[in-house]
């Protein structure tokens, strides 16, 4: 079934993929996040996910909370370096009500002095928690490395001493210099009618004022690469070797994803997993991440692995990256690369869930969503040449960073 499109007066963009499924996913999807705070308002993007259920000018928190959960609804939020996401997953016959809400929590919260000063140390728990887990604050330790100086490489947590101070005239400065109409996209999958759906969303975010984004972000440059270790009390080893990469708008964006589900996603038959956990049981956990942003990237590769492995977990790791170097991949090799991405992509789709934040996305980054066939075209269509001339320039070890935790032993 082909994706469905309107825009309302204002330029919220709607997409609606009708599906035969006896549940129901919305989003609302807002282009800010922590890359657009300045530098005395880190983490604010993400404190504003927080308070935004806190109350509006007709819900008190508790009513915001429960308005779709009393129908046996899930209603959730999160936030990147450049989203900032609503979703709930609901009946179809609450499609009404969800709009609704959603509606009311983004144009008509309050953020309550009370319930601010309350989220504070919820979130300075969230940053503590963080902190607790190394497998998990090295790969932000890591961005801040290959985007240094840059809101790319912030923390979207921020920091303790900032989250305490933040007010709600903070707030309410920042949701008026960063949230846009036009940059403000309506998701949904569901079996429900387009027209119905439009009629809702008019109805409730028809009247909200046209607020026109009139800038453009700080793009990132002058990468330098840094080897840095730290001492930290861990109980294994944990090291992330990273470079910039492309951007969602290079034409080297599927390639990329290409190497990187060979190189280290989430398939057992990897490079990595099959040449090192396999093969010599070094490591629990090995992997790689290749994340596109609007205007840069970042590819990186992760392991965890006890103390006593580490340098030849990572001289194996680089050794596998040679390999992508140095040697192209056969015919066969390639031909079964293809079907492994195009079968996961698949899988993938088959969550109304992913494939409702997925469409959002694109909305917001492209304008346009690719239909599966055309995404499997192009896959079909890379060649071992192309991938050996990416390996080679995302893979040269004269621009690679990396960033190791280990223990004062």
């Amino acid at each position: 079934m082909e994706y469905q499109r309107h825009t309302l007066k204002n330029g919220i963009r709607l997409i609606h993929k009708p599906v035969n499924n006896i549940v129901a996913h919305c989003a609302l999807m807002v282009n800010t996040g922590s890359r657009d705070e300045k530098e005395n308002e880190q983490g604010m993007a993400h404190f504003i996910e927080h308070t935004i259920f806190k109350g509006t000018t007709k819900r008190k928190s508790f009513h915001i909370l429960s308005n779709l959960e009393n129908v046996g609804g899930e209603i959730n939020a999160f936030t990147t370096k450049e989203e900032t996401c609503i979703y709930a997953s609901f009946l179809p016959q609450y499609y009404n009500r969800t709009v609704e809400l959603f509606s009311d929590i983004s144009l008509h919260s309050q953020f309550p002095k009370k319930e601010i000063d309350k989220e504070k140390d919820i979130i300075i728990d969230e940053i503590n928690s963080y902190r607790d887990n190394p497998a998990e604050e090295i790969f932000d330790e890591i961005e801040d490395i290959v985007y240094k100086g840059h809101p790319m490489g912030r923390n979207i947590l921020g920091t303790k001493e900032l989250v305490k101070s933040y007010q709600r005239e903070d707030i309410l400065r920042f949701v008026f210099n960063n949230f846009h109409t036009d940059e403000t996209v309506i998701c949904s999958v569901g079996n429900f009618d387009f027209k119905e759906f439009v009629a809702i969303c008019e109805k409730h975010f028809g009247e909200a004022p046209t607020r026109l984004r009139n800038f453009e972000r700080s793009k990132f440059s002058n990468y330098k690469p840094s080897n840095k270790i730290r001492k930290k009390p861990v109980h294994q080893a944990h090291c992330i070797i990273a470079n910039e990469a492309y951007s969602a708008q290079d034409k080297n964006r599927n390639k990329l994803i290409f190497l990187n589900n060979i190189l280290g996603g989430p398939g057992l038959n990897t490079r990595l997993n099959m040449g090192i956990r396999e093969k010599y049981g070094f490591c629990y956990n090995i992997e790689s991440n290749y994340t596109p942003y609007s205007d840069t990237g970042i590819l990186s590769i992760y392991l965890g692995t006890d103390f006593a492995y580490l340098e030849r977990t990572i001289k194996l790791t680089h050794k596998e990256l040679a390999k992508l170097r140095n040697n192209k991949l056969g015919s066969l090799q390639l031909q079964r690369a293809k079907q492994q991405l195009i079968g996961q992509i698949a899988i993938a789709q088959e969550s109304n869930v992913n494939e409702l934040l997925s469409i959002g996305k694109s909305i917001l980054v492209y304008d346009k969503v690719d239909s599966i066939d055309l995404m499997n075209k192009e896959i079909e269509e890379i060649k071992s040449e192309e991938i050996l001339e990416i390996a080679n320039e995302v893979f040269d070890p004269n621009k690679l960073s990396s960033l190791i935790y280990k223990n004062d032993n």
